[in-house]
């Protein structure tokens, strides 16, 4: 059963950082989708960024330019990097897995087949 982590959320002012990780465990072993995604109070899931099956990287338009996505595929862990952050970035955080695109965008939910339980973030100002 493919099962994913996300530590390193918690609270912080504006302008500081955070390094989200995600441990990812299962049977799988051929190359797959790694995605983050975020909740903020109210609304609705949202892409942020993802890594594709050929190192494919996209972001959210809202934070490019802060955000860095990364992964560890020997240690099975993605990591996403956030500088800069802003209150409008406080949401719980989510790592996602996914098999295959389709015709969707690296940052569509209908992509992921795999959830984390989610890490939260605090930005205040």
């Amino acid at each position: 059963q493919d099962l994913l982590v996300e530590s390193g959320g918690g609270s912080v002012q504006a302008g500081g950082s955070l390094r989200l990780s995600c441990a990812a465990s299962g049977r799988r072993s051929t190359p797959y989708i790694m995605g983050w995604f975020r909740q903020p109070p109210g609304k609705e899931r949202e892409g942020v960024t993802a890594i594709g099956k050929d190192g494919t990287i996209d972001y959210a338009d809202s934070v490019k330019g802060r955000f860095t996505i990364s992964k560890d595929n020997a240690k099975n862990t993605l990591y996403l990097q956030m500088n800069s952050l802003e209150p409008e970035d406080t949401a719980m955080y989510y790592c996602a897995v996914g098999l295959v695109l389709g015709d969707w965008s690296l940052l569509h939910r209908r992509v992921y087949d795999y959830w984390g339980q989610g890490t939260q973030v605090t930005v205040s100002s």
